[in-house]
């Protein structure tokens, strides 16, 4: 392979900072006939992230990027509020499993929350699992966590350096000591024990190839296992394989009272699944050779099974609901004829529904706001259980004999808070709520709704400070995601508060794409419509600026993974939008995302270049392909990871390269920020999460011109 060595690129930067020296950027021949359509992929090199040049380039960029931003005037004093600020006690909602109440609490800085449990609810809590002591830099995390029914077992998943890979261990609840039972090889997984404890149900992939770099290794051909404690990984049970359709995923659960091993099988990303079942007959003496029964076999709604009901399953589906509707099969008479449903569509998307005390709780979600409604077991509405405010009910527990439940609610201003309620009575209480170091009473969110491109009305939170002159003098943040059928509801963030605390203003749209408004919402920014995402996104940033929150030399556009595409695509589109832009992990390379780890699983949202449609949609927006010389761009600070095994580096990589090549002599820069031993995100250690953060908002402040004078 030839490779040409560019000469290092001389950047000029504003007055506001300091002169950069690019990186020299390798650039080979390769290009890739599409079609008839030849596409050039200079820097292809770069997706072998363990070669010479990967690292040497790597390092170069992370010298010149760490160097610019420790010059940065504010970054130590954001630093700093955002320690003060992330300095309190966080519980997560409280579970109750095998008699026992589970959940994690950070007293403030610790970089991984430990698992606690109780033995009763108003017992002291004791440390179950600590993951800082598993890794000196913090980032071992703790995920998968799930007791036995019996009390006796827990078993809890380990995932190193931010990878999506984990390490399923068990530990004796009553000695604290470890077992010998340890599962390798497993993603997107979770523990599922048979009602006896003798074991449990889990997903894995085949173990990689040894050659290679097996982080990043091809996933295919998942399976559902059952391990029986005291036996080795080898000795494990197939349960279900698909071998002539390597592509699908399988998951696997039983039902709370031990009857049915159930089947979830998807086709990537696709919300819609095939389900499955497996009649074990005696709880506590599972048939684990059962046959099983394909319920529903055939790709057309979304089906989440949420409790049952002895031979009844009770089911949240879209299956002629768009903004959905829950339904019972009665598996004795499972003909859809005999199908019930127990509570219908309504104008509110039913976010998530559950089963708990013999009750139907139901969180609606209406304009991206949630509303908490009860419902007896066979859908006769109760009323609604009480929310402190506008905002978001994110997760609720309970299980169904008992009639205990737990919630959270959060918003922008209002830290993530547990309450219990009696479902007896309906009453909620406040059960244990943080205290953060600001007034949330100096700050206030309205909700807006303004017109898209196609004149599509899109809704839009806006943050800030009580008072605020709307004469466009304000730094604001427009954060995105718009797609995977993912809602962007009100949520609390001590980074966030560091933002509107120097001034600034912070916004999310709701944007098509999402499942803000259900299935039609979704699919409205799906594959050839996903231009409608990045309309939406730059019909926001312009509502903003002629409401005179903001202007575009005061705008910052942020989004990461999906919403780091949207903002590489969108600054392609419309430069002069923003004056800075962060995109984060994003897809980048809409011609080669299937090609890396789970990265094909996203043709269900994106569609692929390999159909002669899909390519000509992808190619037409995919930030890598369509960037240009001799264009203005915002000021671009490029985050990743080299352990993200979800979203590849390499599209960050390439992204970036492409942008100081194009224009090197750009009126503002673009800089790559490259995390070590870290990931996609998902249990990055605190540490890691302040200097990121700090680095950024102190980046924001300068290329808007506000980083001296606050």
């Amino acid at each position: 392979m030839q490779i040409t060595r560019c000469l290092p690129l001389l950047t000029l930067l504003p007055a506001l900072a300091a002169a950069a020296l690019y990186p020299p950027a390798a650039t080979t021949p390769q290009a890739d006939d599409f079609f008839g359509i030849k596409v050039a992929d200079p820097y292809r090199w770069q997706e072998d992230v363990d070669s010479t040049d990967t690292k040497a380039w790597v390092g170069a960029e992370n010298k010149v990027t760490f160097d610019f931003l420790a010059t940065l005037p504010k970054r130590d004093a954001i630093k700093q509020r955002l320690l003060e600020l992330l300095n309190y006690p966080r519980f997560s909602l409280p579970a109750k499993e095998g008699g026992r109440y589970f959940y994690t609490y950070n007293t403030g800085l610790q970089n991984q929350s430990p698992l606690y449990m109780k033995d009763s609810l108003n017992a002291e809590g004791r440390v179950i699992i600590d993951p800082n002591t598993m890794a000196h830099d913090g980032t071992a995390a703790l995920t998968a966590t799930t007791a036995s029914d019996d009390g006796k077992w827990l078993g809890y998943g380990i995932a190193r350096a931010g990878s999506d890979w984990n390490e399923f261990h068990v530990r004796n609840l009553a000695t604290g000591e470890e077992t010998a039972d340890v599962i390798h090889w497993v993603k997107f997984s979770g523990f599922s024990w048979t009602k006896d404890g003798r074991g449990f149900f889990y997903s894995r992939y085949p173990e990689p190839r040894r050659e290679g770099n097996q982080v990043f290794s091809d996933l295919s051909n998942h399976k559902i296992y059952y391990h029986r404690l005291g036996t080795v990984q080898a000795d494990d049970i197939l349960v279900y394989a698909r071998p002539d359709e390597p592509k699908w995923s399988l998951g696997a659960g039983v039902t709370e009272d031990g009857r049915y091993l159930l089947i979830v099988v998807n086709q990537g990303t696709d919300i819609r699944n095939r389900l499955y079942y497996v009649d074990l007959k005696d709880p506590l003496k599972p048939d684990l050779g059962g046959e099983i029964v394909k319920l529903i076999d055939v790709l057309e709604a979304n089906y989440k099974v949420i409790g049952s009901d002895g031979s009844t399953l009770l089911v949240k589906t879209d299956l002629d609901a768009p903004r959905n509707k829950v339904i019972a099969i009665d598996l004795a008479k499972p003909a859809r004829a005999n199908w019930r449903t127990l509570v219908p569509e309504a104008t509110a998307v039913i976010d998530s529904a559950h089963h708990i005390g013999g009750k139907l709780v139901v969180n609606y979600m209406q304009d991206a706001r949630s509303r908490l409604a009860l419902f007896t077991g066979d859908g006769k509405p109760l009323g609604d259980i009480a929310l402190p405010g506008i905002g978001t009910v994110a997760k609720v527990s309970g299980r169904e004999t008992e009639s205990e439940m737990f919630f959270n609610f959060t918003s922008f201003t209002y830290p993530t808070t547990n309450f219990r309620v009696d479902l007896a009575t309906g009453k909620a209480e406040m059960f244990q709520a943080p205290k953060v170091a600001f007034d949330p009473a100096l700050y206030e969110t309205k909700q807006v709704f303004y017109a898209s491109k196609d004149g599509t009305k899109v809704p839009m939170f806006i943050t800030h400070r009580k008072g605020l002159k709307l004469d466009g003098s304000h730094p604001t943040l427009l954060y995105g995601y718009g797609g995977f059928n993912i809602s962007l509801q009100p949520s609390f963030s001590t980074s966030n508060l560091a933002w509107l605390e120097l001034g600034g203003v912070y916004a999310v749209p709701n944007l098509r794409g999402g499942g803000e408004y259900g299935k039609d919402w979704h699919e409205a920014g799906m594959k050839e419509r996903k231009q409608n995402v990045f309309d939406d996104f730059i019909a926001a940033g312009e509502y903003l600026i002629k409401a005179g929150y903001t202007t575009s030399a005061k705008l910052v556009l942020s989004g990461g993974s999906n919403g780091g595409l949207l903002v590489g695509a969108v600054i392609n589109q419309r430069p002069d939008l923003a004056r800075v832009a962060f995109p984060a992990v994003g897809v980048m390379d809409m011609l080669r995302f299937h090609k890396f780890t789970i990265g094909w699983a996203w043709a269900s949202d994106y569609g692929s270049a390999e159909d002669a449609a899909g390519f000509k949609y992808l190619s037409a927006y995919s930030p890598v392909h369509n960037v240009k010389a001799g264009v203005d761009y915002p000021a671009v600070l490029v985050t990743t990871a080299d352990h993200d095994d979800r979203v590849h580096p390499s599209h960050s990589f390439k992204y970036a390269a492409a942008m100081q090549a194009a224009n090197p002599n750009a009126k503002f820069p673009t800089y790559i920020r490259i995390e070590v031993n870290a990931g996609h995100g998902a249990g990055k250690p605190i540490a890691k999460q302040v200097e990121e953060t700090a680095d950024k908002l102190a980046f924001a402040l300068h290329f808007t011109g506000t980083g001296t004078d606050r």
